[in-house]
């Protein structure tokens, strides 16, 4: 064991801040005026577990976009902020529909059906976009006691291939969820770049159509952590507090994620930075429609490409820039672009393919 005399505790830099990959917008550091915000909370003491002045300003930051009954649930991550809001929707026999591509189904380990306590049935989909069609492939069974009960319709915006769902197709969804007895929950991890590229307020494909719960997300549009629960219709949940607490989402220092989202919210640094990812993404996938022998999978709608390429141009690609397989089968890959991906990251991203699809 070393001797504890002998390690350095100074705080040094252990990465080049001048690289950048196309793999996640999770990978992105945090945007500076997030940065000034914590700095601005810090320092005396403030009351715990959200009863602080930044977390009662957040309130009043998600009514100006979310209408006076929309309340605020700050929690640590993504999958927290699904867990807990599906756990507070659902009865302890529920079931959820939602998209087979779903961030819930794929990406959360299982936690929402071994810490929810809840049913996934899962729908096949082309673009990852449910409609009442669709969702009736599931929505059938409530009176037999062998099957667990469809309860909530749970939807992402945008979806986990990059689509964004209009207004209109929200609607009818919360329509017909509503039609049957079902609620609607909408997976907001990357809400602000639907709404960029939508050109409404986020409340026009929410709560305005009828939206109950919403997963709000930060940590993708430049925050360090933090998303919240945001209960747009009071009736639809139940112990919404005890459940943030029984699944370790309750934040002893809750301002450091509170003022995280007022920061992003109070003005418009939400807007700008899902705006300028989506934009990188389109300079992305209008270079890439150039190269021949790369097709681009599904419509450029927010901040992802999704392509498709020889294999074994992505495994030496990767080694210039980070990036993800999506179906490394079929030779599927995504690029995420970011609220920091600058044009000079695109256009050398760019050349670099067409080096490695020529050779």
């Amino acid at each position: 064991m070393a001797d504890p005399a002998t390690v350095r505790t100074d705080a040094r830099r252990h990465h080049d801040p001048q690289v950048r990959g196309f793999a996640s917008d999770n990978y992105a550091g945090t945007h500076p005026e997030i940065l000034a915000a914590l700095a601005l909370a810090n320092g005396g003491h403030q009351i715990a577990y959200g009863e602080d002045e930044y977390t009662g300003h957040l309130q009043r930051v998600m009514h100006s976009h979310f209408g006076p009954t929309a309340e605020a649930f700050p929690v640590f991550n993504g999958t927290g902020a699904n867990v807990v809001s599906l756990q507070a929707m659902t009865d302890r026999w529920g079931a959820v529909i939602c998209a087979e591509s779903a961030h819930i189904n794929v990406d959360e380990g299982g936690a929402p059906e071994r810490v929810g306590g809840l049913k996934l049935l899962t729908v096949p989909t082309e673009d990852g976009k449910l409609t009442p069609e669709l969702i009736d492939r599931q929505a059938y069974g409530w009176d037999d006691e062998h099957r667990a009960m469809p309860q909530v319709v749970s939807i992402t915006q945008n979806t986990e291939l990059g689509t964004v769902y209009t207004p209109g197709e929200i609607r009818a969804i919360c329509e017909h969820a509503h039609g049957h007895g079902m609620k609607v929950h909408l997976d907001g991890a990357r809400i602000a770049n639907a709404a960029a590229t939508l050109d409404v307020p986020m409340r026009t494909f929410t709560n305005t159509v009828g939206v109950d719960v919403l997963s709000f997300g930060g940590t993708k549009n430049g925050a360090i952590f933090g998303e919240a629960v945001v209960v747009l219709n009071p009736d639809a949940v139940r112990a919404m507090k005890h459940l943030r607490k029984l699944s370790m989402q309750l934040a002893s220092k809750m301002r450091f994620v509170s003022v995280q989202l007022e920061a992003l919210l109070a003005g418009d640094l939400w807007l700008r930075n899902a705006r300028h990812a989506n934009a990188m993404a389109q300079r992305l996938a209008e270079g890439v429609r150039a190269v021949d022998g790369v097709e681009i999978l599904h419509p450029v709608q927010a901040n992802a490409v999704f392509a498709r390429l020889p294999h074994a141009v992505s495994e030496r690609l990767q080694k210039r820039f980070r990036f993800y397989f999506w179906d490394e089968k079929a030779g599927d890959v995504r690029w995420m672009c970011a609220f920091d991906t600058t044009e000079d990251d695109v256009d050398m991203f760019l050349l670099a393919l067409k080096e490695e699809m020529a050779a």
